[in-house]
């Protein structure tokens, strides 16, 4: 048989027949030839190239066809699952509905409800008779003697303790009394704190700026004793440079026992201890006599700065004139709206991808990667749920109008900067307006001393309220733990404040089709309830985080007040910050 010799290229198929590739890659079937001459080899051959031609069309048919049948079935996968994506989430919406409290509709539900609200203030409650449960006056059980306790005995030289105070007004408030708690524990004598400096307060005052520090000093004078710097024989080992001063690190909510253990034989040593940061540094539950430094430090020895005092009387004096027709009587509200607790809270509200990229912007400021940490989880639906987000002054409004306090109630609102405030304010304005702040009691004369200090302008705030008729905290914090106690150290115990069920009323602010009948009635039992818990005085046999002696400081600062046999009494509200 002879072979072919052109530029073909010749293989074997496996049923026997070859397959001949030309230079332009077509490829032809051929039978097997059979050595034949004459008309009826080229017959054949004919016959054969036909019977080729016939199968190769059909070959080449049934590729198209199944090329034009596999796109569109890719198109129909396509246009299938992009409907099926487009219908999911809506079914599993509807297969799974949002827990009830885990969205943010509370615009919606004023929006439905404002001329129901703006039309009712037919039962506006009078402020004097707000609280309806009264403590019963009765005479209290004589104290038990706790101030027995072991002191050190003096060392023979002077030992020094010094701490920086981290945090807002209120975790440094914490700081001071608890470090005036230690340096009574080790028999120190106590540095005047410093204060840190924070990104996100970015408040550079000293304690003197807060504190009247003579006061400070003569008040725990015969307990303790209290410089203003560090002698110059010591900043001399540290060419005068606090910073050069090694720090010792104290672990949170320390107690007694490490300090004793930890922490005093150092200070022996080096005559002088330094620890930074200083907020939660000591356990709550102390010794008798190292409990009455704490209270005494807090009830008596700091009182704000004559700056801060003066201003804080006038703005209460005035608030007392807009609220001539309650009798001088007038609500405080902390509204803790802020743009960096907004975001530091994670939780979301009405505004879309606007407020994304603002609380992004904010987040990345203030706490740089903190919440882009990888592994971290952010959950606004539970933050909600829980009650963990910041209570909007549209949802402060609501709550209010539907326990039953009329648009002509005077507040006091205290806070800082408000997210988006023009905008978030307006609602509250609408249902309030004899709403007043600081800025609106006080001319831009009056508050330059304090713009740009926040802790400046929050003890202005904590003055007022302390003082306010009802006190109506939104978020938690230090500022409301401190000024619960401490109204209820003035009240004979009630803390006269609102502390809504957060928890529940999301879920009733969830709800579109609410009546603003149903949300009174459930506002007014929330509203009995904060009264009742506000008369309730915990029993506490130990004190912990969260039966705190700022929170809770009755009985237990009465009855070491009177076990000292102090020639101190029991502040009147009217020497308060005087």
């Amino acid at each position: 048989m002879k072979t072919n010799t052109h530029q073909n290229h010749t293989t074997t198929t496996t049923n026997g027949y070859y397959a001949t590739e030309s230079n332009n890659n077509s490829v032809l079937p051929h039978c097997r030839r059979r050595p034949q001459n004459g008309k009826s080899h080229s017959q054949d051959s004919r016959r054969e190239n036909s019977v080729a031609g016939i199968f190769l069309r059909r070959n080449l048919l049934k590729y198209f066809l199944r090329k034009k049948l596999l796109k569109y079935m890719l198109l129909l996968a396509l246009l299938y699952f992009s409907g099926l994506f487009t219908c999911v989430g809506p079914l599993y919406d509807f297969l799974h509905p949002p827990l009830p409290g885990s969205v943010y509709r509370s615009h919606e539900i004023f929006q439905q409800l404002w001329h129901q609200i703006k039309a009712d203030n037919s039962t506006g409650i009078e402020l004097s008779a707000v609280w309806r449960y009264k403590r019963k006056l009765k005479e209290h059980k004589p104290c038990p003697n706790t101030m027995a306790g072991i002191r050190f005995e003096s060392p023979g030289t002077e030992l020094y303790l010094m701490i920086e105070a981290n945090g807002g007004l209120n975790q440094q408030r914490a700081s001071i009394c608890n470090a005036v708690a230690v340096a009574g524990l080790l028999n120190a004598t106590l540095v005047i704190p410093r204060f840190y400096y924070h990104s996100v307060w970015k408040d550079q005052s000293n304690f003197s700026d807060i504190y009247n520090e003579d006061h400070f000093i003569t008040t725990l004078e015969g307990y303790m004793k209290v410089v203003r710097e560090l002698p110059d024989e010591l900043m001399e080992r540290y060419d005068f440079n606090i910073s050069n001063i090694p720090v010792f690190q104290v672990p949170a909510w320390a107690p007694t026992r490490y300090y004793l253990e930890e922490v005093y034989p150092v200070l022996r040593v080096q005559g002088f201890i330094y620890i930074t940061p200083f907020a939660n540094r000591l356990a709550m539950s102390v010794p008798p006599h190292i409990q009455f430094l704490r209270c005494l430090a807090n009830y008596e020895a700091l009182r704000f700065s004559l700056p801060i005092s003066t201003l804080g009387k006038k703005l209460i004096d005035r608030m007392i004139e807009r609220s001539a027709n309650s009798g001088g009587k007038y609500i405080s509200i902390h509204l803790r709206f802020e743009e960096d607790m907004v975001a530091f809270s994670c939780c979301v509200y009405d505004r879309g991808e606007a407020e994304k990229a603002d609380m992004d912007v904010i987040r990345e400021k203030g706490w740089r990667g903190k919440f882009t940490r990888k592994g971290r989880v952010i959950d606004p639906a539970l933050n909600r749920v829980t009650g963990k987000c910041p209570m909007t002054p549209l949802e402060v409004g609501m709550m209010l109008r539907a326990m039953g306090f009329a648009n002509n109630t005077p507040i006091y609102l205290a806070s800082g900067k408000i997210y988006q405030s023009e905008r978030n304010l307006a609602p509250l304005f609408n249902m309030f307006p004899l709403l007043q702040t600081k800025e609106s009691l006080a001319s831009p004369d009056e508050l330059a001393l304090f713009q740009g200090y926040s802790s400046r302008l929050a003890a202005l705030d904590y003055m007022v309220c302390l003082l306010s008729e009802v006190f109506v905290t939104t978020q938690g914090g230090n500022f409301p733990h401190f000024l619960m106690g401490h109204r209820r150290f003035l009240y004979n115990g009630h803390a006269k404040t609102i502390n809504p069920d957060k928890r529940k009323l999301v879920v009733l602010l969830h709800n579109t089709s609410i009546s603003w009948q149903d949300l009174k009635d459930q506002m007014g039992a929330m509203l009995a309830e904060s009264d009742r818990k506000g008369l309730m005085v915990p029993r506490v046999k130990k004190y912990d985080r969260k039966t705190s002696i700022y929170s809770n400081p009755l009985p237990g600062c009465r009855c070491l007040w009177q076990s000292q046999n102090s020639s101190l009494k029991w502040t009147n509200i009217s020497h308060i910050n005087q």
